[in-house]
């Protein structure tokens, strides 16, 4: 992005009301700083001014409201850098931090070098709205689990311990074993654990239809043992690009899989991992290693590669081949969708033996 094709920079610090705005020249002028309401109508009303809005260059930080505000103004044509706010270290550690200070800072920053405002991309109207429907599912299991938790904690303080079995097996599988005295607390739980299992598996039954219809992609990444329709989906429509890439090891980073690190002179403490981007789809891809270096996780180059890490002994070392085993499996599940490859489990002998 070449700056001088721009005339105006615009910095928009975000508010769940009010946004305030600041507006800068060429010169570093301020040519305006006002607030309008958080609404798609007052965003309208104010960019009309500007006849040229390819001239114009947008600054705003992440945030709830950041999703939809960069979408309704790269459709009027404007540019739109979204800063990542974690990083945005000159913004929010000040003894003097307001909304109008904000939204000059991220002016400036934009006016002087965009790229230390980190930007980040937002995925598209359509994958967000399917990628929400992952979440609901994940929620609805959250719900489920804190419910179950809670019959178990109260039948055991009422000195029973409720048998093992699965989730959805358990409102039957329990009920005969809790307490008369607790039935009238428990029942109205165990109902309602029965209803959300039931929601939950309609919802698996249409991101199985998702995957096929509206996601072939997901197909070969589900040729990997342990990655099943809903980790296959919901690292298609995390990443949603695969060019945004250059290599397919960046996607462990971006994912926060690999290790933070704090090195100086003779220094180089190890440490853990960065916990970067998108939580929910990190879960995914642990639960997923979990699976492959579990007992019934088929014999393949992933696991193989988990429990030579794990042999080192110790639960860390053990701790630290799952998450290796998902960064691996992350990479892997990018450079076959990329190129479309046929997934094959000792993959990395087949490399070695056509080297030798």
């Amino acid at each position: 992005m070449s700056k001088y094709s721009i005339k105006f920079f615009v910095g928009i610090d975000l508010g769940d009301i009010e946004n305030e705005i600041c507006i800068l020249d060429l010169n570093g002028d301020i040519v305006e700083a006002t607030s309008i309401n958080n609404t798609a109508g007052a965003f309208n009303a104010f960019f009309d001014r500007f006849d040229q809005p390819r001239e114009v260059l947008v600054a705003i930080e992440t945030g709830t409201h950041s999703p939809w505000i960069s979408q309704l103004l790269q459709t009027r044509g404007c540019r739109v850098l979204v800063g990542n706010a974690r990083k945005l270290r000159l913004i929010w550690d000040t003894t003097n931090k307001h909304d109008k200070r904000d939204a000059e800072m991220l002016a400036r920053i934009a006016r002087f070098d965009p790229t230390l405002l980190y930007p980040i991309h937002h995925r598209s109207r359509a994958a967000h709205m399917d990628l929400a429907f992952l979440k609901a599912r994940d929620a609805l299991v959250r719900c489920r689990t804190n419910l179950i938790n809670f019959v178990r904690s109260t039948s055991k303080t009422a000195g029973t311990r409720l048998p093992s079995c699965s989730a959805e097996a358990f409102p039957k599988a329990v009920i005969d074993h809790i307490p008369k005295d607790l039935i009238a607390a428990a029942v109205p739980c165990l109902n309602t654990i029965s209803e959300m299992t039931q929601k939950i598996r309609n919802m698996d039954r249409q991101i199985e239809i998702l995957c096929t219809k509206s996601y072939p992609e997901t197909l070969v990444l589900r040729d990997i043992a342990g990655v099943g329709p809903l980790t296959a989906l919901g690292y298609i429509l995390t990443l949603e690009d695969p060019d945004r890439f250059k290599k397919s090891r960046d996607v462990g980073p971006y994912l926060g899989l690999t290790p933070k690190r704090n090195q100086s002179g003779k220094t180089d403490k190890p440490l853990s991992i960065t916990k970067a981007g998108n939580i929910y789809l990190r879960r995914l891809l642990v639960g997923a290693a979990h699976y492959i270096l579990g007992p019934f996780g088929p014999d393949c180059h992933l696991r193989e590669y988990g429990n030579r890490i794990a042999s080192r002994g110790g639960k860390v070392a053990k701790r630290k081949a799952v998450v290796a085993v998902a960064r691996k499996l992350a990479v892997l599940m990018h450079h076959l969708w990329k190129t479309g490859s046929v997934y094959e489990p000792f993959y990395q002998h087949h490399i070695k033996a056509k080297a030798a």
